[in-house]
């Protein structure tokens, strides 16, 4: 078992190799092109022109193909799930180093200190979640798709998961590319911005901690051969169903409202897709949570009286606020 998480935690650093190396020898070549009187490339004068465009193609070519390639040699789709937490680390970096960049120097520092953070929660969320195992397990909707695809999965994977999911992260990370193309001073919507941000990624650690403590209480309970508590019903998950949703969803709209402020509003597409399919995903759960029968009537109520994202106060079964403190 050791020695299997070694390789796939060597594995997971290697992945993205073939796309820095690229990067760097554009950036490379770049700047020998500008200390001499030598031609630039067709390829590299794209590469120069086209940031937003060569996001897409690197993520195509080194996530998309390699790693659905890895996944079906595996046969299992893990990768894509833990860089998920990676990649818009690499995309922040990669927009502020592009040559074309031109930025607000304090507006792309917070930004690039912001998702740093954002990325090591998310990352410690998951790796804590999988008992510090790479490769413990794949996604449970990857899981239940396969089931549902069946002998097609194996190259309907690539649509569902990957091209997917470059639709999202190019999508949602479409404000740190403004960031670092518009150059203007900081604003009052820069601190509600960074407000935003911020209380999405606390809220999100401290609901995602939350249920973590209860996932292993429970564990413990049941190694004890105790009964199990059958809802999470206090800290944030006693106002909000899915508080670590909320949270999340907070961080990249948070993210938005510094692109609505550089004057491009149109990157709400990426925020607005996030939330329909934290919507849909938030349906998924609820269902699995009804369909497991010792917990099914508890969570029922818990619906009833709960707000689905935001946090708010109780209501009582038949309608109207819980008086209980």
């Amino acid at each position: 078992m050791a020695n299997s998480n070694f390789k796939n935690a060597v594995l997971a650093f290697l992945a993205p190799i073939p796309s820095i190396l690229f990067y760097l020898s554009f950036l490379n070549n770049h700047s020998h092109q500008n200390s001499s009187t030598g031609s630039f490339s067709p390829l590299w004068a794209w590469c120069y022109h086209h940031p937003l465009l060569l996001a897409n193609a690197l993520f195509f070519f080194n996530v998309n193909v390699l790693f659905w390639v890895i996944s079906q040699v595996l046969s299992n789709h893990w990768m894509i799930s833990l860089y998920w937490t990676v990649i818009p680390v690499m995309l922040v970096h990669y927009y502020r180093i592009h040559p074309l960049a031109d930025y607000n120097w304090w507006r792309s520092i917070i930004t690039i200190l912001m998702t740093w953070v954002w990325s090591l929660r998310i990352a410690h969320n998951y790796l804590r979640r999988e008992n510090w195992q790479w490769s413990s397990r794949e996604d449970w909707r990857f899981t239940d798709m396969s089931s549902q695809y069946g002998k097609h999965w194996w190259w309907a994977s690539f649509f569902a998961i990957y091209l997917s999911q470059q639709v999202f992260l190019i999508g949602l990370c479409l404000p740190i590319y403004v960031i670092h193309s518009v150059n203007v001073p900081l604003n009052i919507w820069d601190f509600v911005a960074i407000i935003v941000c911020i209380s999405g990624i606390a809220i999100a650690y401290f609901a995602d901690s939350q249920l973590h403590n209860f996932a292993s209480r429970n564990n413990e309970l049941k190694e004890l051969g105790k009964p199990v508590v059958l809802i999470l019903d206090e800290g944030l998950w006693r106002y909000s169903r899915h508080p670590n949703y909320f949270g999340e969803q907070l961080w990249w709209w948070g993210l938005f409202i510094f692109a609505w402020n550089l004057g491009h509003g149109w990157t709400f597409v990426g925020s607005f897709l996030n939330t329909l399919c934290l919507a849909y995903v938030t349906k998924l759960v609820e269902q699995r949570m009804l369909k497991q029968d010792y917990r099914a009537e508890a969570y029922r109520q818990y619906q009833k009286t709960t707000s689905v994202w935001i946090p708010w106060f109780k209501s009582s079964a038949t309608g109207g606020k819980d008086k209980k403190p």
